[in-house]
């Protein structure tokens, strides 16, 4: 079986070198290539256990979202693995279905077992987000956490708002369809696209039953919108689809999207949609994590990201 003096020999470096890279420290990318490629024709597996228990964690990450089978939570989720895995840490994905118990649930394991860190995309203003002090080292994203001081990963979601909006604005009275009023990205995406042509904000589930029910509502009143501008992909999707449902294409109703389109039933090249660096979302989280949890002991930091609009052809 081989050691850490035989990957050591092979990669060129010292023993000590072979540690900091298997322990996620600061190494040049070249020393650390050279490491993985030996560790593997070597088929070098470090000792998790001994490592976990002279570092006092383990090498788990949490990553705890609200709905996994969001396609935006998977491409954050993308970014993180990525970084965690270049340090050595594995990722854990945790559901909670945007309920407090669940997701307090989550947090008391990943502190009663020894986890590196947590990044929590909280399910929504109110949720307690605590862990006990000398417990894994947290970061927010995608939403801010009350009451914790913490560093925040988060989207212009005003901003996004506002582009979403703006993209359709020549459609006439436009209705923004955004997910539950207690979660502060959905608000945000409102109080941006208001103002902008918006004139009636409708809350609903950041999903696509939610997002076809609300519609198949408007359309229904005496005097449908001119546009809808959906707050999130999934509520994109649903929109889509109820229009379809009665016959109508967004030349009938305008639509825009915050959010890439995972899968709709109209050509998604004729919607305006606003996209979100959600990938590097989850790289930036997961490289201020495992800051935290090398020892960086800094004032909590807030890091802001910004989305693009995408126009679709014609309308540029």
């Amino acid at each position: 079986m081989a050691t850490i003096i035989d990957v050591a020999r092979l990669a060129g470096v010292s023993t000590a070198t072979v540690s900091r890279v298997f322990n996620g420290q600061t190494v040049s990318d070249e020393k650390s290539d050279a490491v993985r490629r030996a560790a593997e024709e070597l088929r070098f597996v470090p000792n998790r256990t001994a490592r976990s228990l002279r570092r006092r964690h383990s090498e788990m990450i949490a990553l705890v979202f609200p709905d996994v089978s969001n396609p935006y939570f998977t491409e954050v989720a993308r970014g993180v693995e990525d970084v965690a895995r270049k340090a050595g840490f594995s990722v854990v994905l945790c559901n909670t279905d945007g309920d407090h118990d669940q997701e307090a649930e989550y947090l008391r394991v990943a502190t009663a077992t020894q986890m590196a860190g947590v990044i929590l995309a909280a399910a929504d203003d109110d949720s307690p987000a605590a862990v006990p002090a000398g417990g894994p080292a947290l970061v927010a994203i995608d939403r801010s956490v009350r009451g914790v001081a913490v560093d925040e990963i988060v989207m212009d979601n005003r901003e996004a708002g506002a582009l979403a909006a703006r993209a359709i604005a020549d459609r006439g009275d436009l209705v923004c369809l955004v997910g539950p009023e207690n979660v502060a990205t959905a608000r945000d995406r409102a109080r941006g696209a208001i103002g902008v042509g918006v004139t009636e904000v409708v809350h609903s589930t950041f999903d696509v039953d939610g997002g076809r029910r609300e519609t198949l509502a408007m359309l229904d009143r005496k005097a449908r919108p001119g546009g809808i501008v959906a707050g999130n992909n999934l509520l994109g999707v649903g929109v889509l689809q109820a229009l379809s449902s009665r016959g109508l294409t967004t030349e009938d109703v305008a639509v825009s999207v915050v959010g890439d389109l995972p899968f709709t039933t109209l050509d998604p090249r004729a919607v305006p949609v606003v996209r979100l660096p959600s990938k590097r979302m989850g790289e930036l989280a997961a490289e201020r994590l495992l800051q935290r949890v090398a020892g960086d002991a800094s004032e909590p930091e807030r890091i802001v990201l910004h989305g693009e609009l995408l126009e679709p052809p014609g309308r540029i």
